[in-house]
């Protein structure tokens, strides 16, 4: 079987870039730094079909200027590889990309099967009704792929595949519940082929850093309920921790990225299983700079391992603040209080580590409340501070909280970086604050 795997493009919406000071734009986030982890893992299920791999966000990344729209980059694909079966993840930002993926191939040749993956198919799987859809894929599905695509070659009934919908004309049709689950962090796992990347290598740079960075996952899922987070949802709640020598082995594999960026919603979960694993990096004597999400209890809990990681490689972390008030945090459901983000920096700092802060910025923000926030990160300096605004992610609790409030539901903006609820601040004014926010940081490091 010829197999077609397309990457999104990123959405291009950005309002905060957009409104922010000129000295500050620098700092804002333009693009998330790091191959497609997830199309990659798929790729390797279905390895020993014809497989064609392409990174459009690479890709207009390596060309911006000559590299066609979507369309015409797609039909170039299709027409050079003739494919009998095209597929593409989903993440809300990037939804109708995916449509338009799909939909040209499907104009190209109606035979193609298409298929839909990624986190939205498991948040909002009902949006997926546009006819060029042929089978919609929620959950870790890289197995049930491969499923679908020995079906197709054998003439088999999708319906007899569990865990999928199958789109009949917008009618979407639930095919059984699998029985056991596929478990994409133990006996499940699947080694990405880095290969596949080879011609992007060279996008996947963070901040001034020479050399690229890749991803690579040690857990699947969280454990904590943020209101706003998408991860847990994804997972039903599940947290799936790696193998420590499965991550060794991958580790060993990656000479040609000297800095790995561990893709986990929280690093550091269970302590004794990052613990092993960085004394084992020092056993194997790896040399890498490594970048990972650790939360601000879990440092000021764990002083001695955040020293022992950084003597083994952690060179950058970062970290979720989302707010310097206590009921905002409860309000987020955050299970971390503010007055914890102090310690925490001094941990990441004391052991020369670049820490990254983040917070989000409530849509009902006015004058004293961005003056409140900007005072207080002017004394919590970290290297390089983030603010992003509030998203109702589609599929989350917030959502379902402020839904009746919503009054932007143009997909490509819930990124982050642009409000789809009401703004308590004329909407100029309001990104205005958040932009200048961005000129706030202990040095001038971008990381």
């Amino acid at each position: 079987m010829k197999i077609l795997l397309i990457n999104t493009p990123r959405s291009p919406h950005n309002m905060i870039l957009k409104s922010a000071p000129a000295e500050a734009k620098k700092y804002i986030h333009k693009k998330l730094i790091g191959p497609p982890l997830g199309l990659m893992t798929v790729a390797e299920a279905v390895k020993d079909h014809d497989v064609v791999f392409f990174e459009t966000k690479g890709e207009y990344d390596l060309h911006p200027e000559t590299t066609p729209p979507l369309k015409d980059l797609v039909l170039k694909l299709l027409k050079e590889h003739n494919p009998d079966v095209v597929g593409t993840t989903v993440i809300a930002s990037e939804f109708y990309f995916a449509i338009e993926i799909l939909q040209t191939s499907k104009q190209f040749n109606p035979e193609i099967l298409t298929v839909a993956g990624g986190l939205q198919t498991s948040l909002t799987p009902e949006d997926f009704t546009d006819p060029s859809i042929d089978l919609i894929l929620p959950g870790q599905s890289a197995h049930t792929f491969r499923e679908v695509v020995e079906a197709k070659e054998k003439g088999i009934s999708f319906e007899t595949i569990p865990g999928i919908i199958i789109n009949n004309n917008g009618q979407l049709k639930k095919t059984k519940p699998r029985t056991t689950e596929y478990n994409s962090a133990k006996e499940d796992f699947l080694m990405p082929n880095r290969k596949l990347i080879e011609r992007w290598k060279e996008t996947y740079k963070v901040g001034g850093n020479p050399y690229p960075s890749t991803y690579i996952f040690t857990s699947l899922g969280c454990p904590y309920r943020c209101t706003f987070c998408s991860i847990w949802c994804q997972f039903g709640g599940k947290y799936l921790q790696r193998d420590v020598e499965s991550i060794i082995d991958e580790l060993k594999q990656v000479d040609d990225y000297p800095v790995v960026r561990f893709a986990d919603a929280n690093t550091i979960v269970n302590e004794s299983t990052i613990e092993h694993l960085f004394d084992r990096i020092a056993q194997e004597k790896i040399k890498k700079e490594y970048i990972m999400d650790i939360r601000t209890d879990t440092a000021v809990s764990n002083p001695k391992l955040i020293e022992k990681l950084a003597k083994n490689g952690l060179k950058v972390v970062i970290c979720g603040f989302e707010s310097f008030r206590e009921e905002e945090l409860k309000r987020y459901n955050k299970s971390s209080e503010a007055k914890l983000i102090h310690e925490a920096i001094n941990i990441f700092h004391q052991n020369g580590i670049m820490l990254r802060g983040n917070y989000v910025i409530p849509n009902d923000y006015d004058e004293d409340d961005f003056k409140a926030l900007s005072d207080y990160t002017s004394s919590h300096k970290v290297t390089y501070a983030g603010y992003t605004i509030l998203t109702p992610m589609p599929g989350t609790p917030f959502y379902d909280e402020v839904k009746d409030q919503i009054i932007d539901y143009d997909l490509s903006k819930y990124n982050f970086f642009n409000s789809v609820l009401k703004t308590k601040l004329p909407l100029e004014k309001f990104y205005e604050n958040v932009g200048k926010l961005w000129l706030i940081k202990k040095g001038t490091d971008v990381i």
